[in-house]
């Protein structure tokens, strides 16, 4: 039974994959070559996505069948770590609270929280599922990276890198739980395949978005 939603996931994430050339920053911290403002941009501009994504996994699981209804409980928890973790990174950086409390965040980087925020009060949760697992496929990947770079390249400890470890770590109840809802939704004619693609390639375009305004000047 499982199979189906297995293949449906599998084959949005593959489908949805970011081409290399899409995120330049990437590739910039893994080498060493990104300046420590631009480190310290992606730290302040994650202090304002985290809670705002937290809120939406929150709005919903309000608004979820059960099924689906735990896959965005587990995020809006995972969300909660992130932000301990995030303030460590930021520390590294060098981000003081006041930096924090007055800084401007840019309309790119804030495009993609600003869609998980619509997503929430208007696509069925069900749709939502399929997109989110092949944006965090590639989110995963990228944090991945970021944690080897900074490590290598910066110097940063494990606690300063433990966000995106957190992120980048496999997490197997999360994918049980999205295959789950998605199978539900299969089992109910509730998921709409059309809609969860579009959804996802919104959400890959605004994660674009977010990596190429970082290389602005804030």
């Amino acid at each position: 039974m499982t199979a189906t939603a297995r293949d449906l996931l599998l084959g949005i994430t593959r489908a949805l994959a970011a081409e290399p050339q899409v995120n330049a920053f990437v590739p910039l911290v893994e080498s060493g070559g990104a300046a420590p403002e631009a480190l310290a941009r992606l730290a302040l501009e994650q202090q304002w996505v985290i809670p705002a994504d937290r809120r939406s996994f929150q709005h919903l699981a309000q608004r979820a069948d059960p099924a689906s209804a735990a896959f965005f409980t587990t995020l809006a928890a995972g969300e909660e770590l992130a932000a301990r973790h995030l303030t460590a990174f930021a520390r590294a950086c060098g981000v003081t609270a006041e930096r924090a409390r007055t800084y401007v965040p840019l309309a790119g980087c804030q495009a993609y929280p600003a869609y998980v925020s619509w997503l929430a009060l208007n696509a069925s949760p069900v749709d939502v599922v399929p997109a989110l697992t092949a944006n965090f496929s590639a989110w995963g990947g990228y944090c991945a990276r970021i944690a080897a770079g900074l490590r290598t390249h910066y110097g940063f400890t494990d606690e300063s890198c433990a966000f995106f470890d957190f992120f980048a770590a496999p997490a197997p109840e999360l994918d049980r739980q999205a295959t789950t809802a998605v199978q539900a939704g299969l089992d109910t004619g509730t998921l709409t395949t059309d809609s969860a693609h579009t959804y996802g390639s919104l959400l890959q375009a605004y994660e674009g978005m977010f990596w190429a305004s970082l290389g602005l000047p804030a």
